[in-house]
């Protein structure tokens, strides 16, 4: 028997314990499922297996690369400028003794001279 509506429908019925059934209807126009079994897909150039693994492999390759080195280059930096500061102190520490030392000796040569 052919329903007198042009839409095709078909009905689903969800029961739960608590509550009366529910009907629900869905219903697909002919014209609508024409135009959506006709659209063609888009065409699609085959990447070859070894193509694409290729290049993955050099992509991944680089950006873990490019990671590294600026890891590296962080890690150069901070450590460069540890060194450098280390060195200003060093440097201070030197000048501060070696002026004490001359002090020293200035007080050694009064010292001598005193005694004699």
């Amino acid at each position: 028997m052919q329903h007198p509506c042009k839409y095709q429908t078909s009905s689903i019925q969800i029961q739960s314990p608590l509550t009366r059934p529910a009907v629900r209807n869905f219903a697909t126009s002919a014209a609508r499922r024409d135009v959506v079994a006709a659209a063609p897909l888009p065409a699609r150039r085959p990447v070859g297996a070894l193509r694409g693994r290729l290049f993955g492999f050099f992509l991944g390759s680089s950006l873990a690369g490019a990671g590294v080195y600026y890891y590296a280059l962080q890690e150069y930096k901070a450590s460069n400028e540890l060194l450098t500061e280390d060195i200003y102190a060093l440097q201070n520490t030197v000048e501060r003794l070696t002026k004490y030392l001359a002090t020293l000796e200035e007080k050694m040569d009064a010292l001598e001279r005193k005694k004699r």
